[in-house]
């Protein structure tokens, strides 16, 4: 008797640091509880771009050939055993984070800190889950979530980078209930210009925002994402601990100055992970104020806690996300999030994956045109 001929589809498949291979493999069909997605439109992040220019991730190292991507979206095109919820012809957005549901923080709703969690792009767990960046895969249909019929398949990609800062703004206690919160954002890269974004449909009072790239900050005030922006000026490194803190003071209170916010805003998020935003971000919060560290860089941070401690300046960690896709896909359904789609500036087809990674890496086109968000689509 002759096998049974399983199809084929196609990967962008990382082997070690820029070292991607366009790879045809065996489609196998969905098991029990799992559906098949056609992968329609991936954003790419900066967590698989340190994969991609260094083979890993923070302590995270690829041992074996791993597919990244993990904002996604695509067509279910078959069910396996047991999926009820789900048709083929379903357009979903796919959660990349694949919980045990079994440990105590699963019980608890907080399943970002699952113990035995499996992130779909990350090296952290071996075997690794591949990503997204492939034409079809299996992923388990619980966390598959219908799109809304007005959503394209990248702005619902867009709903995993809008997922972190919808769960740093609950950490934090900001929501749409929330009146009159002054909010400063860190960075405006694509998650910083979100949780801009963000801030505004919550109806934040003020919105302002702070980068050392001008050409960044122009366009989160030419498309409404910030009210007003303000240019760090790029410095020697500083020789010691106490004058690394002593500028991060001096520097924040220039910027407070000209947002005309002296005593600081209500909420702060840190969407960079650089040790002298950290530094800032306490000065930048009120007294009574809070602190969202979202961005992830420095490892090792020395703080002005003193200040934090005195002026009880809460300082939240945010991991991921928990409970938020179908906010976030209602959200960017809604219109309250005007432009959003305005951060997806370039666009590759998944056999061009690597040179998507190499534009990512570099920050500027051919034309000189600034690069956010990448997407990566099918053929």
């Amino acid at each position: 008797m002759s096998p049974i001929a399983l199809p084929t589809q196609h990967a962008a498949v990382l082997h070690g640091a820029k070292d991607l291979h366009f790879e045809e493999r065996t489609l196998w069909p969905p098991h029990q509880g799992q559906a098949q997605v056609a992968v329609m439109a991936t954003g790419l992040c900066g967590s698989d771009l340190h994969y991609y220019a260094h083979g890993r991730n923070g302590d995270f190292v690829v041992q074996a050939p791993l597919v990244l991507g993990h904002e996604a979206a695509g067509i279910v095109t078959a069910v396996g055993p047991g999926v009820k919820h789900l048709v083929p012809g379903q357009r979903v957005a796919i959660e990349a984070g694949i919980m045990c549901n079994n440990c105590s923080y699963c019980a608890k709703g907080r399943y970002n800190l699952c113990k035995n969690m499996r992130f779909c792009s990350s090296a952290k767990t071996f075997p690794h889950a591949d990503g997204t960046l492939q034409e079809r895969m299996n992923h388990p249909a619980h966390v598959l979530h219908p799109l809304p019929d007005n959503l394209s398949f990248e702005q619902a990609a867009l709903a995993e980078p809008l997922s972190v800062l919808i769960h740093a703004s609950r950490r934090a206690d900001f929501s749409p209930a929330s009146h009159n919160t002054t909010v400063l954002v860190f960075g405006v890269g694509a998650i910083g210009l979100l949780a801009c974004a963000l801030a505004k449909s919550y109806g934040a009072s003020r919105v302002v925002a702070i980068d050392i790239n001008q050409t960044r900050l122009d366009f989160a005030l030419q498309n409404g994402f910030a009210q007003q922006v303000y240019c760090l000026p790029i410095t020697d490194r500083a020789k010691t601990t106490d004058e690394q803190l002593r500028r991060a003071k001096e520097n924040i209170s220039a910027a407070l100055a000209e947002f005309d916010m002296p005593d600081g805003f209500d909420l702060v998020f840190e969407c960079t992970g650089a040790e002298p935003c950290i530094q800032m971000s306490i000065h930048a919060a009120v007294t009574g104020g809070k602190v969202m560290l979202v961005g992830m860089g420095s490892r090792n941070v020395t703080l002005p806690l003193s200040a934090a401690a005195t002026r009880e300046v809460d300082i939240h960690g945010s991991f991921r996300y928990a409970h938020t896709y179908p906010t976030a896909l209602a959200l960017l359904a809604s219109g309250k999030l005007p432009g959003i789609e305005k951060i997806i500036t370039h666009r590759f087809s998944l056999q061009d994956t690597a040179r998507a990674f190499e534009l990512l890496a570099r920050g500027r086109d051919d034309e000189g045109n600034m690069v956010l968000k990448v997407m990566v689509g099918p053929q």
